[in-house]
């Protein structure tokens, strides 16, 4: 980001913290006592994001949408860096957790953006657009997670569906709503097919972890200068 907000001054002990600690990415969270600092909204927009985050890839985070990073050289050789927008932030973040890379925060200073400047964030627009694009990775990263809440979900519907019609056989011997109960069945093939998704594409994602864990593991850490 060139818009003033980072405080420069800080990249000195990122860079530090990256090779003292032997990290793959340093983090800047973002810290700031200015009200103007951030526009209304984003910061309960970023607490939830960071919640969501925490829930769905068991990895605490303070700031997952800094713009402030640096990141080591297999690290960024082995990023795949598909996102085209806002959402590349989540996607460093997830590389680093699918791989299991070593990576912290480090607070940074953040001020109000310099007068005749303005951000280019659409905070709804963005907001949804990074949302569903964190459970695409999330199907990606995580499929057995993704698709195990779809199987509860349908498993929960199905009941809805399902018991009364079950109550109503055992009380009278007859099935007197047959399209309910036959929506109650496809329902709950349907939890069965998000399940049996889940589990194959949980083995094709440890496979491509696995390849991008050996395009890591193949890039040296720190450049050699060639010969004289």
């Amino acid at each position: 980001d060139g818009d003033g907000t980072y405080d420069a001054r800080s990249a000195p002990e990122l860079v530090r913290r990256l090779v003292v600690d032997e990290l793959d990415m340093v983090v800047g969270a973002r810290r700031s006592s200015d009200p103007n600092a951030y526009r209304h909204g984003h910061r309960a927009g970023n607490w939830l994001f960071n919640v969501g985050v925490r829930m769905l890839f068991g990895r605490e985070v303070r700031d997952i949408f800094s713009g402030y990073r640096v990141m080591s050289r297999p690290f960024v050789k082995s990023f795949p860096a598909l996102a085209t927008g806002f959402e590349t932030e989540t996607e460093l973040f997830l590389h680093a957790v699918s791989l299991r890379l070593p990576f912290a925060e480090l607070q940074t200073a953040y001020g109000a953006r310099q007068r005749g400047s303005h951000s280019k964030l659409n905070s709804i627009r963005d907001g949804t657009r990074i949302a569903l694009y964190m459970l695409r990775l999330l199907k990606h990263v995580r499929p057995l997670v993704f698709f195990g809440m779809l199987t509860g979900i349908a498993v929960l519907i199905g009941l809805l569906l399902g018991l009364p019609v079950v109550f109503e056989y055992l009380e009278t011997g007859q099935v007197l709503r047959f399209p309910t109960a036959f929506a109650a069945a496809s329902v709950f093939v349907i939890a069965a097919v998000c399940l049996s998704s889940g589990l194959a594409l949980d083995g094709v994602s440890m496979t491509q972890r696995e390849q991008k864990r050996l395009v890591y593991l193949s890039v040296e850490r720190w450049r050699r200068d060639p010969p004289c």
